[in-house]
């Protein structure tokens, strides 16, 4: 299929993610990209959806436009969680087979996978249990739309792939710490922690549990990959490989932020998943992708990234 003519729809497209998406169709030379703003389209309602596809005349949409948060936000508002995923992308995918879209791409996640899953994750055992009961409302309404996309392949020739990338993190992370995820919370606790002279932080959990981490602009380079050389129906992994527990990551952030003050380990908040990490070898054959940039160098850019945007945050 040739693209490079083609109107790009990014939902999301202002977000975290989303934005290095943009860039890197930009860099690659598309010029037809079309992002939708929450404020001028709230994609929770139909009426946006269908206005959003009448404005934009979209041949092929990626879809990142999500409610997201860490564990704290997943805990507080699971329905918000699972209403406004569910009902974005079931109604996203709907409309862009009734507007005869090209190809939809949807980014799923790793919380779809079952709590207690074999490592590494392969795409393989994505339906062999439950997930994380902290993640699973989000993780189920995500997960609906891999079942969506392959029914309307099957009833409609929709060309919809599905995506699951790992823990993201880079530049422009959200450091709310109502709804950060892991790397950018503890990055501004030791930050703030350290210029106020305080002895100590407070990180959640008991810092066992392991994760992986995909540095941004990666993953939109693997999904800009996807988008141009991959039309299957399976979903497809996205990660670095690289697997490590929560308490070492915080003492790489200590140390590359300098703060020397202890860490306290609140157990009386959850741990999450016990551990995560996938294989992503299907991403490489399928479309030639990998991760390319190292967990330190990544983390080094995005402490860099906070100190000098803080103040607008």
């Amino acid at each position: 299929m040739e693209l490079k003519k083609k109107t790009i729809c990014v939902t999301g497209g202002s977000g975290f993610l989303g934005s290095f998406v943009v860039e890197e169709l930009e860099d690659r030379g598309y010029q037809d990209i079309f992002v939708p703003r929450s404020k001028d389209y709230d994609l929770r309602k139909t009426e946006a959806i269908e206005r959003m596809y009448k404005d934009s005349d979209a041949e092929v949409v990626i879809h990142l436009a999500a409610t997201v948060g860490g564990i704290g936000a997943n805990r507080k508002y699971p329905g918000d969680f699972f209403y406004d995923n569910a009902k974005m992308g079931i109604e996203l995918i709907e409309y862009g087979r009734k507007n005869d879209v090209d190809k939809f791409v949807t980014i799923g996640t790793i919380c779809a996978y079952p709590k207690h899953t074999s490592i590494p994750f392969k795409e393989g055992n994505l339906w062999n249990g439950y997930p994380e009961e902290t993640n699973a409302p989000y993780g189920l309404a995500k997960k609906m739309l891999l079942v969506q996309s392959q029914a309307y392949r099957d009833q409609y020739g929709f060309n919809g792939i599905y995506l699951l990338p790992v823990n993201l993190y880079g530049p422009r992370d959200d450091f709310n710490p109502e709804t950060s995820h892991v790397i950018p919370a503890i990055i501004r606790k030791c930050v703030e922690a350290k210029e106020k002279g305080e002895d100590k932080i407070v990180a959640w959990g008991t810092g066992e549990p392991t994760r992986e981490f995909l540095y941004v602009k990666d993953a939109a380079r693997g999904i800009i990959d996807s988008m141009e050389k991959y039309d299957k129906p399976e979903p497809v992994n996205l990660g670095s490989g690289k697997e490590i527990s929560v308490r070492k990551l915080v003492q790489k952030i200590k140390k590359l932020v300098g703060f020397e003050g202890e860490i306290e380990w609140d157990t009386s908040k959850p741990d999450g998943q016990p551990r995560r990490r996938i294989d992503s070898s299907k991403a490489k054959k399928e479309f030639g992708w990998e991760a390319e940039v190292s967990f330190e160098k990544g983390l080094r850019k995005t402490v860099n990234w906070f100190y000098d945007n803080r103040r607008c945050l």
